[in-house]
């Protein structure tokens, strides 16, 4: 990957400094022994810095995709007022999640020797030194389920993904003939639309396809760059338009709390990044900086996510739509943003894709011969991608589907699992009743969410297939 380099000029960066050290200190040279470990000091802090603000920006790049841009209807689901104080407070339990996540790793790498342990082996682990025998027994389930919420959640950003491209290329391909040079609100365009949204997944579906059978990590590393180009500078045009006045007043602070459990869904879908911590971590040559990055970037972020969803709302009032993009102005300038932003979507596929892949491909392909391994490796790429776009296909609906994929799995990884992998790692080290408690509320506000919020998504998706098809019944009769 594109880190690679990096990693291995630290590795010097390690043998030098205590290579020079031992020289000094064995020989008791003075001037020329201290000037050349010096520099190599020196370039050792370059790297450290370096490496620093490329786990912030990775960390940012995680946790901005598709669900930031439905923030804005996502605070229009909660209130002007309740939308951003939910998010500052979901996203603060969040970023306290990653926090206990982080150290129940790092309590049980130091117990276990290992340099290194992921989510999945980080819940097997705890499992097996909790005081219930029967946990300690089935521990292996608590990876397998933690590896199935992390590939339902890949899987979903991806389907999201399908659905984000295809609204915006339906929109920039069909308003072509209405966009104009000056950038004026949004008119809402009295028409039909000529193609059905599916159509253009369908179009995109070969394109991801050929994307994903690309496993060249210096080739991913490539597309991840291009990606983070792409969506920087189309969410600095956004932001550019939505600070320009006129907002809307009279906005209502308190909304429903039907649509409010969507909010949630939305919001726990936009923190991406849970998933990431760990691995992220484990790239740093001085892990004990990496709660630092995780707060600086994670506050920066959540900044982000209150400015884009309070700014987004008052811009476009009642008529905020699924994605911000689609309440952008049809001028060629926001049309091009729209076009730059599904391009940093489309290489990010690949790097969502990733993390289901490696856990699918593995394990489907150990069970057949070597002469059979390459297609079947293929073939499951190639079948995982056209589960993501037939489900996306099935549920046109980008906002449901947001709320749905964040309410049933990324609200068990980010809210409720860590919790209680805090109770299991530390309650044979007096583990106190206060850190218990708080840590069963967390989880308990996690699994109603998770609840709540699954429910209303699965009532507004049946209600919403109904009165499609009422409206089909009427067009033929």
């Amino acid at each position: 990957m594109g880190k690679t380099p990096l990693l291995r000029e630290e590795g010097r960066c390690k043998r030098n400094v205590f290579g020079g050290s031992k020289v000094s200190s064995s020989k008791g040279s003075s001037g020329g022994s201290s000037s050349s470990v010096s520099p190599k000091k020196d370039h050792c802090r370059e790297a450290d810095a370096l490496m620093f603000m490329q786990i912030f920006i990775h960390l940012l790049k995680s946790n901005i995709g598709t669900g930031f841009l439905g923030l804005p209807l996502a605070v229009k689901n909660a209130g002007l007022l309740v939308g951003p104080v939910s998010l500052l407070a979901i996203g603060a339990l969040t970023v306290h999640c990653m926090d206990i996540l982080l150290n129940c790793a790092c309590h049980l790498t130091q117990r276990l020797q290992r340099s290194f342990v992921n989510y999945e082996e980080t819940t097997m682990y705890s499992l097996e030194t909790c005081p219930s025998p029967w946990l300690r027994t089935h521990s292996v389930w608590g990876r397998y389920i933690v590896s199935f919420l992390l590939i339902v959640t890949q899987l979903g950003f991806c389907s999201v993904y399908f659905m984000f491209m295809a609204d915006n290329l339906q929109q920039i391909v069909e308003e072509a003939h209405f966009t104009y040079n000056v950038c004026q609100p949004r008119q809402n365009l009295v028409k039909s639309s000529i193609l059905d949204t599916r159509f253009y997944m369908l179009t995109i579906l070969p394109f991801l396809i050929l994307l994903v059978l690309v496993q060249n990590p210096q080739v991913l590393s490539i597309f991840s760059t291009l990606a983070t180009i792409t969506t920087l500078s189309s969410l600095a045009l956004i932001f550019e338009y939505l600070i320009q006045a006129p907002h809307h007043s009279n906005l209502p602070l308190v909304a429903s709390w039907k649509t409010f459990l969507l909010f949630f869904g939305t919001a726990i879908f936009t923190f991406e990044g849970v998933g990431m911590v760990l691995p992220l971590k484990s790239q740093m040559k001085s892990p004990q900086q990496f709660p630092a990055v995780l707060y600086l970037g994670m506050s920066f972020v959540i900044f982000l996510y209150i400015c884009l969803g309070t700014l987004g709302y008052m811009k476009f009032g009642e008529d905020t739509q699924a994605s911000i993009t689609l309440n952008l102005p049809n001028c060629w300038l926001y049309q091009s943003v729209k076009l730059m932003y599904s391009v940093g979507i489309f290489f990010t596929y690949a790097l969502q894709f990733h993390v289901p892949a490696e856990i699918i491909v593995p394990y489907v392909v150990s069970r057949v011969s070597e002469n059979w391994a390459l297609f079947v490796d293929l073939t499951v790429r190639t079948a995982l991608v056209c589960l993501t776009c037939f489900s996306a296909v099935l549920i046109p609906r980008l906002d449901l589907v947001i709320s749905l994929v964040g309410s049933v799995s990324s609200s068990a990884l980010a809210l409720i699992i860590p919790p209680l992998l805090e109770i299991a790692t530390f309650y044979s080290e007096n583990i106190s009743c206060a850190t218990i408690i708080k840590d069963i509320m967390i989880s308990i506000l996690g699994l109603l969410g998770c609840v709540f919020g699954t429910y209303q998504a699965l009532y507004e998706m049946t209600q919403e297939t109904h009165f499609s098809m009422v409206n089909s019944t009427r067009l033929h009769t």
